[in-house]
C-alpha cells in the first residue's frame, strides 16, 4: 500500500475527551501535564472541555458534549486534519448509550494514524514523548486508490424479490 506524510507541527491539536467516570482522571492527569498541554491546541467534547478550562486556566475548543455529537465533531476533525492526537479516557466497565459513536471515533483515529490513549498510562507517556516536541511525519495510507475505485453499477441496487407462489381463492 501506497502512504502519504502528512506533518503535525510543533505544536499539536489535541482532543481530550472522557467518560463521566473517568472526567476526574483525565482533569487531573491534565492539571499535572498543563505546562505541556498549554502550548497545543486543545479541543474537548462538552462538559470535559468546561471543567478543563476552569482547571487549566487556557482556553480550550469546546465542542458538544459526547452523546449529543461531540464524539462524532472529534471523529470529523481527526478526518479533516483538524486534529492530529486523541486523549480519550473512556471507561471500560459502564455501557454508553453513543457506544457506536464512541467505536467511531477511535476507528477515525486509526483510520487516519493519529496517536490516541485510552488510559492515564498512556497519555503519560505520549505526552512525555520527545516526538511531542518536534514536527513529525505520521504515515496515513493513500486513500486515493480507494476513493478512484471502481464500483458496480449495480452495487447499488437491491436484489429482486422473490416472487410469490399464486394463491387460489375458491368460492366459500
Amino acid at each position: 500500500m501506497a502512504y502519504k506524510k502528512i506533518v503535525m507541527e510543533l505544536d499539536k491539536k489535541i482532543a481530550l475527551v472522557a467518560h463521566d467516570h473517568k472526567k476526574r482522571d483525565l482533569i487531573e492527569w491534565a492539571k499535572f501535564n498543563r505546562d505541556l498541554l498549554a502550548h497545543h491546541q486543545v479541543y474537548a467534547t462538552g462538559t470535559t472541555g468546561q471543567m478543563l478550562e476552569e482547571e487549566l486556566g487556557f482556553s480550550i475548543t469546546k465542542l458538544q458534549s459526547g452523546p449529543l455529537g461531540g464524539d462524532q465533531q472529534i471523529g470529523a476533525k481527526i478526518v479533516d486534519g483538524d486534529i492530529n492526537f486523541l486523549i480519550f479516557f473512556w471507561d471500560p466497565l459502564e455501557p454508553q448509550p453513543h457506544d457506536p459513536d464512541v467505536k467511531a471515533l477511535l476507528r477515525m483515529a486509526v483510520v487516519w494514524n493519529i496517536p490516541i490513549a485510552c488510559d492515564r498510562a498512556s497519555a503519560d507517556f505520549m505526552i512525555s514523548s520527545p516526538l511531542m516536541d518536534k514536527r513529525y511525519h505520521r504515515l496515513v495510507p493513500d486513500y486515493d486508490v480507494y476513493r478512484a475505485r471502481a464500483i458496480p453499477v449495480d452495487a447499488g441496487t437491491k436484489p429482486a424479490a422473490p416472487e410469490r407462489p399464486e394463491v387460489k381463492k375458491t368460492a366459500a
